[in-house]
């Protein structure tokens, strides 16, 4: 492939995860509300998720979700209903009475698995990568689907740098905003909020690119 190709997929993929979108609004939420440590492995899970899109994207298999309006309305409301009842663990979780203590933690690969999640259940993802990938592969350089693959890992690469950053800053915020006495105990109300809003978003969402 070539550099320049490269280049431009590079800082458009870059400007786009920079755009606020609903993993951003996740990851920065996590950040604020349970630490850096679970932020970052929820954005690792998430930009793991990726991979999944890309294969999809490159074997064809997105193009189901494109011309199947049942398939896609399965997996959106799937995605979504899982959203909602992450909302509803958030809302239930009980408020610490030391609000600066760091929350119980989940292990490593329950944040992981959290945000693969996540990730894969939203058909719209699926239907961005079968649109964006190809615009930026040339017949003349090989294979399509591995060019389409490598797309893909640039894209997780840069994404989880950025994602890194966030969860990092956030988390330094959200120690602030913890050590509160009254918003502290209601960080848990926020996440809640977060999910139920990106779950029922995710409910309405259509086909349409």
């Amino acid at each position: 492939m070539e550099t320049g190709s490269l280049s431009c997929f590079l800082l458009a993929s870059m400007l786009l995860t920079l755009s606020p979108g609903p993993d951003n609004v996740y990851v920065l939420t996590v950040g604020m509300t349970r630490g850096r440590r679970e932020a970052l492995w929820t954005a690792f899970g998430m930009c793991s998720g990726v991979s999944v899109h890309t294969a999809a994207a490159a074997l064809g298999v997105s193009v189901i979700f494109y011309s199947s309006a049942l398939a896609f309305n399965a997996l959106k409301y799937l995605g979504a209903a899982y959203l909602l009842y992450l909302a509803w663990q958030a809302w239930r979780s009980p408020v610490s009475q030391d609000v600066v203590a760091q929350p119980v933690s989940r292990s490593a690969g329950a944040l992981w698995r959290r945000g693969v999640l996540m990730n894969v259940l939203n058909p719209k993802v699926s239907l961005f990568f079968l649109a964006f990938l190809p615009q930026f592969v040339s017949v003349d350089a090989g294979s399509i689907p591995w060019q389409m693959m490598l797309l893909g890992m640039i894209f997780m690469s840069q994404a989880l740098i950025q994602f890194a950053i966030l969860a990092w800053f956030s988390a330094a915020l959200g120690r602030r905003i913890l050590a509160h006495p009254v918003l502290g105990g209601k960080m848990n109300r926020l996440t809640a909020a977060v999910l139920a809003v990106l779950g029922l978003r995710l409910a309405t969402v259509t086909r349409a690119l």
